[in-house]
């Protein structure tokens, strides 16, 4: 094998390992999402106990902020495709600023509820609506530093095939996340 065969070679195992690693994250994070939403159900129809919540407004504010930042992290991988490096760097360090946004939206709508006395102890409402949105904050930290990282590659020029992947496997799990929030929502404005 020549040596530009072999590292065509090396870079197909990283992206397929990689895509493994982060199929396996997405089915793991998946698994605890069902598994909260299933004690949800469960609780909320067993108890007698089960206060409906106001939800904070900021949480719309805040979708509209996640999903904004799934279109301009597209945008970024359109530019790239296109060959238009500077425009992949504005877009991207965009998606990431708005992801650093929605993390800031959520802590702001945290406290709104300590503010409007609504804390985990509160209810079993209040109390999913804090473990729901821990977890995907959590998920969303993970998501927010994939993004950094990518985004100083980019501007540090050094974007060769491998970080492609990076790039990839970072938007993939991005919108996975902007999923879960949506189904979040949902949950806590039909069921909660």
């Amino acid at each position: 094998m020549t040596m530009a065969g072999s590292l065509t070679h090396d870079i197909g195992v990283s992206r397929r390992a990689s895509f493994t690693g982060l199929f396996v994250l997405l089915a793991a994070s998946t698994m605890v999402f069902a598994a909260f939403s299933s004690a949800f159900v469960v609780r909320r129809g067993l108890s007698d106990d089960w206060t409906s919540m106001h939800w904070p407004p900021i949480l719309f504010v805040n979708t509209v902020v996640l999903l904004a930042s799934s279109v301009v992290l597209d945008q970024s991988r359109r530019s790239l495709r296109s060959g238009d490096r500077s425009g992949f760097n504005l877009w991207w360090t965009i998606a990431t600023a708005l992801g650093i946004l929605f993390l800031c939206g959520q802590a702001f709508a945290w406290y709104q509820l300590k503010a409007a006395g609504v804390f985990v102890s509160s209810n079993p409402s209040s109390s999913f609506f804090y473990v729901f949105t821990a977890a995907h904050a959590f998920h969303l930290m993970g998501g927010v530093a994939a993004l950094l990282y990518v985004d100083v590659q980019a501007l540090r020029l050094r974007l060769g095939p491998a970080k492609r992947t990076a790039i990839d496997v970072t938007a993939i799990f991005w919108h996975f996340l902007d999923g879960i929030w949506l189904y979040l929502m949902i949950l806590f404005y039909v069921w909660g």
